[in-house]
């Protein structure tokens, strides 16, 4: 009867664990998913997580342990195997993006911790009987149930947590707003786009700093809560200059941090199908980009590119506007021309419409996209009254954003393109440009493709293989997620299935590359998709 009553208390302490280690696992994708519901249920069904092996097996186990032809004892061995080596798969997978333990993480695993023991009393209520056996039974029952639908534990914890998190966000934005009013004289620049922002953010910051002491939003804080959390820790009465980037998950996220810290200027940098899954139509995606500029003060200010036409299309009447190109540049104010790469990087010049002012270029940067951001940045400088000389130095020690189309020389033979941080139908095809312009024999596209683009993903992700046939010689297609879609651009841009190769990670393509089963010298890694992308 001992040992019994122990067996049944280890596969209790095994199913406990078991559920820790998952519910940490689902909180990290929760976490990955902005922390929001409905991107989170997105993903569940994309994902197939709710369906996968390991929970059809528990599935099958809980039912199993139930029936009344199966011994209790047996069942329970069943149960603390299950429990033990499901548990250690968890702990040995890695991940790319480790759960970040903050406060509000840990509010929502406590939180879940309580959910998870209602169903377990509930559990033990219904299945348990007279006896610490039968209790112990009911209660590893309980854990395997809850190891089943550990997501809506974790999404019930945070539907119970949602009025103690808006009280504290309210708090923390009254924070920073309070801060603000005491630094009238701070000038605040918001920037947003589909993509090019992050790029366009940091090359602004190192022109600016030339002239004013800046502050810029800290690596991809371009939340509402982002930019509250960098005005509390970082932004100081000393600053003069504060360079806001707003990355929207869904319309009005613009308008709010607006609300907050009220730009005076603002840049535009791209309108492009990106987080169509969120945003379902590029209108909305035009709508939500340019409540930047719909915010903005008459006597401000606001850069916008010119390249893309659902800019050039937009009109802009409350602020005057400056338009920024490199192709579209008949309705363009400020103008890339007579543009040029060489080992050491970019030469360009920058035309000044309205008076014929020139201005020549060096940067160590590459790509037509980098072009364009330093164009934004330029404008926005000199409407600021940065000086000529100034400009030109800063622009000239500009350094890569790290894994934004950064060129890295690794030895005579070996040349990396990391654009591994994002992923999108504009770089992308700017980053195949660069690749397509080094020497043919040994050019490799690592890439699992792109995401969050609606109805248009496989479409979009096929085009991106047929150019990828003519601007690589070798494609490695990386994950499953994308993987028919690619695999068809590449066939139907000419490439042979030998130079077309699968891996079905990143760790795999590493190999396939040592393996040089293919000529290496040039490889280009195109977007690195976080885990909650297979």
């Amino acid at each position: 009867m001992m040992i019994t009553t122990i067996l049944y208390t280890v596969a209790t302490l095994l199913g406990l664990g078991n559920l820790a280690v998952e519910l940490r696992r689902d909180l990290m994708m929760f976490q990955q998913n902005s922390y929001r519901a409905d991107r989170y249920r997105r993903w569940l069904s994309a994902s197939g997580d709710t369906t996968s092996g390991w929970r059809l097996c528990g599935i099958l186990i809980f039912f199993l342990a139930l029936m009344p032809l199966v011994p209790s004892t047996p069942a329970v061995v069943l149960l603390a195997i299950f429990f033990l080596l499901n548990s250690l798969t968890l702990v040995k997978r890695k991940y790319k993006k480790p759960l970040v333990m903050t406060n509000r993480a840990r509010r929502i695993y406590i939180t879940a911790f309580f959910v998870g023991a209602i169903v377990c009393a509930v559990g033990m209520l219904l299945f348990g009987r007279f006896g610490v056996d039968s209790m112990l039974f009911a209660l590893a029952e309980s854990l395997l149930f809850c190891y089943c639908v550990s997501h809506g534990i974790i999404l019930s914890a945070a539907a119970l947590l949602s009025p103690v998190e808006k009280s504290i966000n309210n708090g923390y934005i009254r924070d920073a707003r309070n801060i603000l009013a005491q630094m009238p004289g701070l000038r605040i620049i918001g920037i947003t786009g589909s993509y090019g922002k992050t790029s366009t953010k940091h090359y602004l910051y190192r022109i600016l700093s030339e002239q004013y002491e800046t502050l810029m939003t800290p690596g991809s804080y371009n939340t509402t809560l982002g930019v509250v959390r960098t005005i509390r820790e970082l932004l100081k009465p000393y600053h003069e200059v504060f360079i806001v980037e707003m990355g929207p998950k869904q319309p009005d996220d613009i308008a709010e941090i607006c609300r907050i810290v009220h730009p005076r200027r603002g840049i535009i940098t791209a309108v492009g199908p990106q987080h169509l899954e969120s945003f379902k139509t590029i209108e909305a995606v035009q709508a939500t980009k340019f409540e930047l500029a719909d915010a903005l003060p008459s006597d401000g200010l606001v850069v916008v590119n010119n390249d893309f036409e659902m800019i050039a299309s937009r009109p802009v009447s409350n602020v005057p506007c400056l338009r920024y190109a490199v192709k579209n540049t008949e309705e363009a104010d400020y103008i890339a021309r007579d543009i040029s790469y060489s080992a050491s990087g970019t030469d360009f010049t920058v035309i000044r419409v309205s008076d014929g002012k020139e201005l020549r270029l060096h940067t160590r940067l590459v790509g037509e996209c980098n072009v364009s951001n330093l164009l934004a940045a330029v404008a926005m400088a000199v409407a600021m009254g940065v000086p000529d000389d100034r400009i030109v130095y800063a622009v000239s020690q500009i350094e890569h954003v790290e894994h934004r189309l950064a060129v890295k020389h690794i030895s005579s033979d070996l040349t990396i393109i990391d654009d591994a941080f994002n992923s999108n139908p504009a770089g992308a095809a700017m980053a195949l440009d660069v690749l397509a312009a080094m020497k043919p024999g040994g050019r490799v596209l690592v890439t699992p493709g792109m995401i969050e683009l609606g109805d248009r993903q496989y479409e979009l992700n096929a085009d991106f293989g047929e150019k990828a046939a003519v601007s690589a010689d070798t494609v490695i297609v990386v994950g499953q997620y994308n993987r028919d879609a690619i695999v068809e651009g590449l066939k139907r841009g000419g490439m042979a299935d030998e130079h077309i190769v699968i891996a079905d990670s990143f760790a795999d393509a590493q190999v396939q590359l040592n393996s040089h089963a293919f000529p290496v010298k040039i490889i280009l890694y195109e977007n690195d998709l976080p885990d909650t992308f297979k």
